[in-house]
């Protein structure tokens, strides 16, 4: 799935080019687009017609178009191939185009909703007062939010009985990090994947916060990471920070440190990449 700096180029583009635009019309191609508005596809469409969109938001993941004059917004699940495209109208549709939205404007550009494997797609709920959709308002906020508070999550490492890359992967407590973005922050910060919250100091807990920032922000400016096709901008241009990984991806590899080869472990139906010198696994206590 795309990770914080994926959606946050996503949501950058929509606040380029959908934000305060009115919604002339919506049409759902494939019901499973809107399964998670359960009220169903026409539901969906009737609903969005006429409002005009607002400031596109995100926490960690999640992306969302509010709607103004409303406590409503439309949720965006992306999913494993999910794309948001702002395209011109008279533009082919996408083999796999599963909803569009035309506004009522001279602008040539209409918003698609195109998924390969159909595992996204886009819902309609309420918000709560600070404007979050019901739905999410209970992950986190994520590492570049102002508002995130380090030594809160510090103490939350501290109190919970598990291990550094299951915190930084638990919504609940920081949102945004996913596989890879762990991956290239615990190999920054020489922490091995199974290192206990427990033993980490608060200087430690800084330190990584720091490094997870900046991998993101290393990850923002080039648009994300795009493994394949799937995972582009509003544009369909894909991301470059594949070409910078240091640790996710390099198996056997020199690393870029001390050049020992880079190990991969299976994770929790994924996979871990560390340098074995640079990142020691925590001793088994007897």
């Amino acid at each position: 799935m795309p990770e914080l700096p994926e959606v946050e180029v996503v949501r950058r583009g929509l606040e380029r080019w959908v934000a305060h635009r009115t919604i002339a019309d919506a049409e759902v191609l494939h019901p499973r687009a809107v399964r998670r508005h359960l009220a169903g596809a026409e539901d969906f469409a009737h609903r969005l017609q006429g409002h005009r969109v607002g400031t596109p938001g995100r926490r960690g993941k999640y992306l969302w178009l509010p709607l103004e004059d409303t406590r409503l917004a439309v949720l965006a699940h992306l999913g494993m191939s999910g794309q948001l495209l702002v395209q011109p109208h008279e533009a082919a549709d996408e083999k796999h185009l599963r909803l569009r939205v035309r506004f009522a404007d001279e602008v040539d550009t209409e918003l698609r909703f195109v998924d390969q494997r159909t595992f996204g797609g886009l819902s309609l709920h309420d918000t709560t007062p600070d404007g979050l959709p019901d739905v999410i308002a209970h992950i986190a906020r994520d590492p570049l939010d102002p508002l995130f508070d380090d030594e809160a999550f510090h103490q939350a490492l501290r109190r919970r009985r598990t291990t550094v890359k299951r915190a930084l992967l638990d919504q609940s407590l920081i949102s945004g990090v996913g596989n890879i973005y762990a991956d290239e922050a615990l190999w920054r910060a020489r922490l091995h994947y199974d290192r206990p919250t427990g033993s980490l100091t608060r200087p430690r807990t800084r330190e990584l916060l720091g490094h997870v920032r900046d991998v993101m922000n290393a990850a923002l400016a080039v648009g994300g990471t795009s493994f394949d096709s799937l995972y582009v901008n509003v544009n369909g241009e894909s991301g470059y920070f594949d070409r910078s990984l240091d640790a996710y991806g390099r198996e056997g590899l020199p690393c870029k440190r001390c050049g020992t080869p880079m190990r991969r472990r299976p994770w929790m139906n994924r996979s871990s990449y560390f340098c074995p010198k640079c990142q020691t696994p925590p001793r088994i206590s007897s």
